[in-house]
């Protein structure tokens, strides 16, 4: 209790010092672009990257599987695993994005309030 007591004031402080939560929030972008999150499906035949703005940087086909897609249901089974990777992909990116926005918020004294706001919208 006494903790979030803390966070919370030092949230008010914060809202009075524009400057500070403004470079935060450019560091936090600055490191959302340097955030790569790698995802795979079918044990590797498909890898997806994503960034730390959860867009999608790249794809990587299996050379293994790019012969077997001739045929429609090949084809709808590899968009399934580019699906699958895709999405492991940016959801590791939005676990470590979170990690980065925690290690901003105890750098600003907010404790675990971001996790808290977390939740609450989560």
């Amino acid at each position: 209790m006494l903790d979030k007591m803390k966070a919370m004031g030092a949230m008010a402080a914060l809202l009075k010092d524009k400057d500070k939560l403004r470079d935060a929030g450019e560091r936090v972008k600055q490191r959302a672009e340097q955030t790569f999150a790698d995802g795979e499906a079918g044990g590797g035949a498909v890898r997806a990257t994503s960034n730390g703005r959860m867009e999608l940087i790249s794809i990587e086909l299996s050379p293994a599987i790019l012969p077997s897609l001739q045929d429609e249901t090949s084809r709808d089974m590899a968009q399934g695993l580019i699906v699958e990777a895709v999405n492991a992909s940016i959801k590791a990116a939005q676990a470590r994005m979170q990690e980065i926005v925690q290690e901003e918020a105890g750098e600003l004294g907010l404790g675990d309030i971001a996790g808290d706001l977390g939740k609450l919208i989560s």
